[in-house]
């Protein structure tokens, strides 16, 4: 029997663009044309001002680790211990993903420690984008 996969996001209307910006290698996110704020997760409208004057804008890929949980216990997909982190992006905004790349412990996962994004191909469609301590 086959070992089931982790659990894989399913793109809408919204979101579509930021999936396939993820499968091309590049991190996009969102910046409202009124107020100027960037923004993630996707969506039509700015979360500060509700604006729909919204553009599509390429990310640095440069984050920094803001806060993490190691998970010990199996989960489909996933092989114990693995960090759960929000990451705050170097354009402002957080966001949840994996860190990979280096030991899953305290003394490795530092707080404010510079990250860089990565890509991992989960499917013809899908690809995740989880971050990495920083070269250099």
């Amino acid at each position: 029997m086959a070992t089931p996969g982790r659990a894989l996001p399913q793109p809408t209307p919204e979101t579509q663009h930021f999936w396939d910006g993820t499968k091309a290698n590049e991190l996009l996110l969102q910046r409202c044309g009124d107020c100027s704020k960037v923004y993630f997760p996707p969506r039509p409208f700015c979360p500060v001002c509700a604006s729909r004057n919204v553009s599509v804008t390429k990310a640095s890929g440069k984050a920094t680790l803001y806060s993490y949980v190691i998970h010990h216990r199996p989960v489909p997909g996933f092989t114990p211990p693995y960090a759960i982190a929000v990451v705050e992006l170097a354009e402002g905004p957080r966001m949840m993903t994996n860190i990979v790349d280096c030991p899953q412990t305290p003394e490795a996962l530092v707080l404010d420690m510079k990250l860089e994004v990565t890509f991992e191909p989960q499917s013809d469609t899908i690809t995740l984008p989880l971050f990495r301590p920083a070269k250099g």
